[in-house]
């Protein structure tokens, strides 16, 4: 294996001289320019498995398995396995069955939050929403009606203490859908982006805009999936921070993510390493290119990164169109090419490995890759044929495989509850009672018009969650025009974002839908006024809300932070109600600053993409069923210029050296989000971590103890175990546990809080850290007057910084700050730790 010191940590100083140096005459024209910057890592590994088959793990087990189907196989056969073929199903992704050995084949299907571009299934919480509940079981009221909230189960009232399930869960019930389907799949979760860019058109699909609460989510949703039987394909593997230019168009080829080893480590690779620890089964590569080569075809990544650092286990596949190139591919990492053989393997890659460009063991792998997943999975024993419930055309006859279970409705819905932020809440606003007369606007109170399969172009609006806007924004976004889109969905509210990350619910409820059933039940009067920009408001109105919302779509970027038409309608209902609630489905940061100070905006949430859900759960937290918990999983600023990346990079102008090869160049480091905003002693709007509550909380006695086994001053600098997926197998040591009392000072309601963690490392040379790095969080759930102790273990990797040098996670000497409260702006309790 060839391996490089470090991660091509000059390739951005080296840029920056050749854009100085350049002139208009010496445009690159050809790719051989880069050859270099991301150091070449060979040869690909063997499944980490292929020399410990005889240990009797279940992996093991499924890799000897697997061996001995691919030692059967012809060439032709395995090759087959490696590329998606066309079959007679809906499924995005189909893997070709080997009839004469028993392999029916694989359907891989979309995504995180749902089955798409079908019937019969659910519309799930979104990533940014599972973010915002921090993996937590809701505070529910035992008094609510199930009109106003569905049907509940008792498990879902508040835990005795802090549990995290509720997000392998949801993943659990997700995959149940996928599984009913016949897909063995499911391309999810997304931990890249990583929130880099505040406007990138995808974030919504991941959790959060930190790599610790991403990765922790992203390891909850793979145990929770794949304890169903179904593949997770963690994604896209690396650094894919924005749509702009993620995919060459004529001569201009894709952006690359010019980034440093350290970053590389510390920031985007981070929760892709929980997700490899967590036993994910694939990997999805991304479309753009990193440090100047492509995601699908970089060695450095995924010879390097993934199946050696980490011990990946599984199989690579590329994102569909993202191969580009031929054998090269194989060579570097990528095990399977979707969704077809394109122009690249297939017949090309059988005649690779006769002409001995390509072993044949390198193929054997790559194929003992993709089935060892599929027998660990049992999939070879009870799973239905692929694309079983997928039908090709929805809008033909086909059988129903109504893959929906009542079971699910609590965990569909306390999801929902538990993704809504409460950042502002005055005049003693919420928690609604009985209200005499409530008055609704604003376009994202009802459904949009669409809700299903249609003709013509809304068929593609229905499969890619772009109900919500014009058919002729749907198209120009499909193609990238990001010029000819809105920041709104002015059409309706948001159940999800746009793309292939959308959801195709079968039922879903608005959140006006909701409303209306909670004022009949409460005789309270309800008007309505939905299209109107400044809409008359009837001063007998108790309180008015004015629904927004922030739109985003895969294949571009969104416009803007805010919407001027959003922002005049609040700022127009609240000139003429004293009691204005704002509530905004947001797929994104969403700036608020235009009215979040007026004196009548009394209340806002921010709702995010609660699912099919949307509307009970508004009506639980509007009128106190459920006590708002969420916190933000990203840092809302007071301008969009506040970011260290607010928008993608472009493509150069025309005679530009780098014109038909677009740059981004990581240059914060590891500085995003809060990181940014704490070095640039930067006030945000709210900070990341913050949310209200109907109850207040206070933390007391603070402590920090190491645990059995690391009690000396003194530990290895260095981890020395054996490498297990997910790295060394000391880095996940438990070292220390802080603990710290929590305690519900309110009076008259019960509620949970988010206490959290942040750990301040310290300096090692010129090196100097983060001054807080989120660490440890957990939900408290308590009655009023109640106290329970939260605790927090601190494992090796959480306490070490990675070493360009040494190549390897460092364990600093020095004193740790560990600093506990309820947001990265407000850590009133500190204790330090000696290493």
């Amino acid at each position: 294996m060839v391996a490089a010191s470090t991660f091509c940590a000059a390739t951005i100083g080296l840029l920056a001289m050749a854009a100085a140096a350049a002139t208009a005459s010496n445009v690159i024209t050809d790719d051989t320019y880069f050859y270099g910057q991301s150091p070449p890592v060979y040869p690909s590994r063997k499944s980490p498995h292929a020399d410990m088959a005889a240990t009797g793990s279940a992996w093991a087990d499924a890799y000897a398995k697997a061996k001995a189907l691919v030692g059967q196989m012809t060439l032709e056969e395995k090759v087959g396995l490696t590329n998606g073929v066309s079959v007679d199903n809906g499924c995005p992704g189909n893997v070709g069955n080997v009839s004469r050995l028993g392999f029916p084949g694989m359907c891989l299907g979309d995504a995180g939050q749902g089955l798409r571009g079908t019937d019969f299934v659910s519309s799930f919480p979104s990533g940014i929403h599972v973010g915002a509940r921090y993996v937590a079981r809701p505070f529910l009221q035992p008094h609510i009606s199930s009109f106003a909230l569905g049907t509940l189960t008792t498990d879902i009232g508040g835990g005795n203490s802090w549990n995290k399930d509720l997000a392998a869960r949801r993943a659990a019930a997700m995959a149940d859908e996928f599984k009913k389907k016949g897909v063995n799949v499911l391309l999810g979760p997304v931990v890249g982006p990583a929130w880099r860019v505040t406007l990138s058109g995808r974030n919504w699909e991941g959790f959060a805009a930190d790599p610790y609460l991403s990765g922790s989510l992203a390891a909850q949703t793979v145990m929770g999936i794949q304890g169903q039987g179904v593949i997770t394909s963690t994604k896209h593997f690396i650094a894919n921070e924005q749509e702009t230019n993620r995919n060459p168009s004529g001569d201009v080829q894709s952006v690359s993510s010019n980034i440093d080893d350290k970053t590389m480590h510390e920031l985007y690779l981070w929760p892709f390493q929980d997700a490899v620890h967590a036993g994910t089964g694939n990997i999805m590569c991304s479309y753009q290119r990193i440090n100047n080569s492509y995601g699908c075809a970089n060695s450095k990544t995924l010879n390097g990164l993934l199946k050696t650092e980490l011990g990946f286990q599984g199989f690579v596949v590329s994102d569909w169109g993202a191969q580009h190139t031929g054998y090269a591919g194989a060579l570097a990492g990528l095990d399977m090419a979707m969704p077809d053989t394109g122009s690249f393997w297939g017949a090309k890659l059988v005649e690779a490995v006769r002409n001995g460009s390509v072993p044949e063991s390198r193929v054997n792998d790559m194929a003992t890759r993709i089935l060892t997943p599929w027998y660990h999975f049992k999939q070879d024993q009870a799973f239905p044929n692929p694309g079983f419930g997928m039908p090709k055309d929805v809008t033909k006859p086909h059988a129903v495989v109504d893959a929906r279970d009542p079971a699910a409705k609590p965990v569909l819905l306390a999801g929902a509850v538990e993704g809504h932020v409460l950042v502002k809440n005055t005049k003693n606003t919420l928690p609604l009672t009985k209200p005499r007369l409530l008055s609704v606007f604003g376009y994202s109170a009802r459904s949009p018009d669409l809700s299903g399969p249609g003709p013509g172009i809304k068929l593609l609006q229905w499969q890619l969650g772009a109900e919500a806007i014009d058919a002729n924004e749907a198209v120009a976004g499909a193609i990238g025009r990001a010029d000819r889109v809105s920041a709104i969905g002015i059409n309706g509210t948001l159940f999800s974002g746009c793309g292939s990350g959308a959801t195709t619910p079968a039922h879903a409820l608005a959140p006006l839908d909701a409303l209306k059933m909670r004022a009949y039940q409460d005789g309270t009067a309800l008007f309505h006024d939905l299209a109107s920009a400044a809409p008359v408001v009837d001063p007998a109105s108790d309180a008015c809300i004015v629904f927004g919302n922030a739109f985003a779509c895969e294949a571009y970027d969104r416009p803007a932070l805010h919407d001027a038409y959003t922002d005049d309608l609040v700022r127009a209902v609240a000139d003429r109600c004293p009691k204005t609630i704002v509530v905004l489905h947001n797929a994104g940061p969403r700036v608020v600053d235009a009215f979040i100070e007026h004196d009548n905006v009394t209340a806002v949430l921010l709702a995010h993409l609660p699912g099919e859900q949307s509307g009970p759960a508004l009506v639980a937290l509007l009128y106190g069923a459920a006590n708002p918990s969420g916190k933000l999983p990203y840092t809302l600023a007071r301008n969009q210029s506040d970011y260290p990346a607010p928008g993608p990079s472009s493509t150069p102008p025309s005679g530009d050296r780098f014109a038909h090869f677009p740059q981004s160049n990581f240059s914060e480091g590891v500085y995003t989000d809060y990181r940014h905003f704490d070095r640039q002693a930067i006030a945000p709007r709210f900070p990341f971590g913050f949310g209200l509550s109907y109850t207040t909380f206070g933390l007391a006695g603070a402590a920090v103890r190491r645990v059995a086994g690391a009690a000396a001053t003194t530990v290895d600098e260095y981890p020395t175990g054996a490498v297990i997926p997910g790295g060394r197998a000391d880095l996940w040591d438990n070292l220390a546990v802080v603990t710290v009392e929590v305690r519900n000072t309110g009076g008259v309601h019960a509620g949970a809080e988010v206490v959290q963690l942040y750990v301040g490392m310290p300096p090692a040379g010129e090196d100097a850290p983060p001054w807080q790095q989120l660490r440890g969080y957990e939900k408290v759930y308590l009655q009023p007057g109640e106290a329970r102790t939260a605790s927090f273990p601190l494992t090796r990797r959480d306490l070490s910084a990675w070493n360009v040098e040494t190549q390897q996670w460092q364990l600093r000497r020095g004193t740790y700050t560990l600093a506990l409260g309820t947001s990265s702006r407000d850590l009133p309790l500190k204790v330090s730790l000696e290493i």
